[in-house]
């Protein structure tokens, strides 16, 4: 019997620690795929961030380092600077991006690096038991927001494809929602696209994933999904934010 579904290339045989229904195990899929499809395993150098996913280098199966904690964008920019025909991606999340790491995403967006951005996004801080992240919509309960997130005490989601977009070195910025069948696949062709992009020397690209913290979120793994296509994409819409080639954007 041919198979039709086997483990990518570029992803590892190691049992993946992520709770049940996390979507890094995911995400990590959907990157190996895409780099075996555009044949580049061995031109591949990726950046694992702190965080859940601090331990990446274990899933994937290509040159993989580790970065400081939000330092993601700063290290690629000095591998891809250095070997500039390797594809150079980092894999971050809203704590990592969009909090101790804001300086460094928004200033590599700035010099136009030419590097990739898989940024996910679960709305809280998962590694360090469930606090409020840049990106926690109003309302949602985390171990640091018992009754939900205030804007008058704490401030706004933080929305990175709209901030990003203004900055001329930006080529790409899309954001998908990892809840369905059809979301998996478009954040696939987004991603295809980021990587795309790089290899044509186009500039600096992000694609934004919106993925469902189960565990954080106190909901089932498919509470956690209904709740991504229903709630967070209120805070978060999906959608191309910024495309050197279309003029469809938003």
């Amino acid at each position: 019997m041919k198979a039709l579904f086997t483990r990518p290339r570029s992803l590892t045989s190691n049992v993946m620690i992520y709770c049940p229904g996390c979507g890094h195990g995911l995400v990590h899929r959907l990157v190996a795929e895409v780099i075996d499809e555009l044949g580049l395993r061995e031109r591949t150098i990726g950046v694992a961030p702190v965080g859940c996913a601090v331990l990446a280098y274990n899933y994937w199966n290509f040159d993989v380092t580790e970065a400081a904690h939000g330092r993601p964008p700063a290290v690629a920019t000095g591998i891809k600077r250095v070997l500039p025909d390797r594809l150079v991606f980092t894999y971050q999340g809203d704590g990592d991006l969009a909090a101790i790491g804001t300086a460094e995403i928004i200033h590599a967006a700035a010099r136009g690096e030419k590097i990739s951005v898989i940024f996910v996004n679960n709305a809280v801080y998962g590694m360090t038991r469930g606090q409020m992240a840049p990106t926690t919509p109003l309302g949602l309960k985390t171990t640091t927001t018992p009754s939900g997130r205030d804007p008058d005490l704490h401030g706004y989601p933080i929305r990175v494809c709209e901030l990003l977009t203004s900055l001329e070195g930006v080529c790409y910025l899309e954001r998908v929602a990892v809840d369905s069948v059809p979301g998996i696949l478009k954040a696939r062709q987004a991603i295809r696209k980021t990587f795309t992009y790089q290899l044509e020397n186009r500039g600096f690209s992000l694609v934004e994933l919106l993925c469902s913290c189960p565990t954080n979120w106190k909901m089932t793994p498919s509470q956690a999904m209904k709740w991504i296509g229903q709630e967070m994409v209120k805070w978060f819409p999906p959608g191309v934010y910024k495309d050197v080639d279309s003029t469809n954007q938003g």
